[in-house]
């Protein structure tokens, strides 16, 4: 689908000092491309520790190039690559949030060309990492570069944090922020990852919900039985379990755990209106996923399922026999698992807490057991940075951002809202159909370039604050 002309509109065209980097961008996107290559020629696959080391080590490398006080940090995990440049004084103070691991490449006989010998096809870079998300911060870093070419330095401060095991869930990155909160001070946070809308226009999403995930363990004896000999007699998991679940969420739609929805928190009118424009079709989504109708409660809007409402999802269920034909077995055990995706203002470890205590109360003999909590972000669609990063999009990317007040889905982006009290924004880069995660993974090199580019008025932006009209409140009068 063609992406929509940029709307004109004051501010819709770069000042001269952003035209200059911006024709830097052009001469050199071929060079540009050839380094990214490179870049993507070095594996760093967080779930195997390969190559993670090396990565981070080059990462540390080229950002002291660019004149920045660069270094890695140790966590329990894999290192934190932290590059530091703050010579714009009286400037705001951008961090720039990314991640060098990549998910494992399996599976390997899918790959039309090995994930980590780059392969540019039509127009596109073929790469494990391509998009998710070497592509995408080493676009930032080119941002970077292109202004310190253009002008000698930038026209803002830049903090630049790179994760190395974002691909594992981001185990330590909020201790690691806890620790050196002093340390990444800083005005916004903007992260690149993730892809761009369908139709190819570029979206800022100002929020994610949060994750709570468990698992319900139902036994009864001690090993598989007769159904005959003893069906009616010893009680059966599978049906523990079924009726549990039956007392948490009713066919209505409603989840009826106690307390569950106590500090949901309506979406303000500002944010009914962004959701409201943005292009999701209920019709296609049926018609796409052959669907007849979508999940209770059936009058509720799609971008309200998606953003302003927490949900209860029963991720698997196992138990007994399940092979070929029929065999009257009674199973002695049943696990399922479970997530809830969450909403501003619920806390995880809250929600788990009451899921807990609706089993203790409707099935005392089945094990609860807590996985994976995410707290769930938002910045607020009136921003002080707002305008700022719209515009930023626009002149990078010369068409209208759609705005996502909350992404369905879960980031770690609570670390920066709620740990640093940041305000933070994803702005994704890589073309909607990357294929993150997938054999094949690719990024398209217009898209690439256009992420140089909004990287680039991005930091033009935050330094022009006052002749835009803008103001942004010293970095004293944030919460600590």
């Amino acid at each position: 689908m063609a992406q929509k002309k940029v709307m004109r509109m004051n501010g819709s065209q770069p000042a001269a000092e952003l035209s200059k980097v911006f024709e830097h961008i052009d001469t050199n996107k071929n060079k540009f491309v050839d380094r990214l290559v490179e870049y993507l020629r070095h594996p760093s696959i967080s779930a195997h520790n390969i190559g993670i080391g090396e990565v981070a080590q080059l990462l540390v490398q080229a950002l002291s190039r660019l004149g920045f006080e660069a270094q890695t940090f140790p966590t329990q995990g894999h290192p934190m690559v932290l590059g530091r440049w703050e010579h714009a004084a009286g400037k705001p103070t951008v961090l720039l949030y990314g991640h060098y691991d990549v998910q494992p490449p399996d599976p390997l006989e899918a790959w039309v060309t090995p994930p980590f010998e780059p392969s540019i096809r039509g127009g596109r870079i073929y790469a494990r990492g391509a998009g998710d998300n070497k592509g995408q911060h080493f676009a930032q870093m080119l941002a970077i570069e292109s202004h310190l070419a253009v002008h000698g330095c930038l026209p803002c401060n830049v903090l630049f944090l790179l994760e190395g095991e974002e691909e594992n869930g981001s185990p330590n990155i909020a201790s690691f922020v806890r620790t050196h909160r002093t340390l990444l001070k800083s005005d916004l946070v903007v992260t690149a990852d993730g892809p761009l809308h369908e139709s190819g226009q570029p979206i800022i999403t100002y929020g994610v919900r949060g994750l709570a995930g468990f698992e319900l363990r139902a036994r009864a004896a001690t090993r598989d039985l007769h159904s005959g000999l003893f069906g009616g007699v010893v009680p059966n998991p599978i049906w523990t379990l079924t009726h549990l679940l039956a007392t948490m969420k009713n066919a209505a739609g409603e989840i009826t755990i106690e307390g569950f929805n106590d500090d949901v928190v309506a979406p303000t009118a500002r944010e009914r209106a962004a959701a409201a424009r943005l292009p999701l079709y209920v019709e296609n989504v049926k018609r796409e996923l052959g669907l007849k109708s979508l999940d209770a409660p059936i009058d509720r809007p799609l971008a309200d399922r998606l953003m302003f409402h927490p949900t209860l999802t029963i991720n698997g269920f196992h138990g007994g026999y399940g092979g070929p034909g029929q065999k009257t077995v009674l199973p002695h055990e049943a696990v399922v698992k479970c997530d809830a995706r969450l909403v501003e203002k619920q806390n995880p470890e809250d929600i788990l807490d009451k899921i807990e205590a609706h089993v203790r109360k409707h099935a005392p003999e089945v094990e609860f057991v807590r996985a994976e909590a995410t707290l769930p972000s938002k910045t607020p669609l009136d921003s002080r940075f707002s305008e700022v990063v719209q515009r930023a999009v626009r002149l990078g990317q010369g068409v209208e951002p759609l705005i996502y007040p909350v992404l369905g889905g879960t980031l770690p982006e609570y670390v920066f809202t709620k740990i640093l009290g940041t305000d933070s924004f994803v702005v994704p880069y890589a073309n909607a159909d990357e294929a993150n995660h997938a054999p094949n993974e690719n990024i398209t090199i217009d898209c690439f370039v256009n992420g140089i580019r909004t990287g680039a008025a991005l930091l033009d932006a935050l330094g022009n604050l006052e002749a835009a009209g803008l103001s942004v409140g010293s970095l004293e009068d944030r919460p600590a």
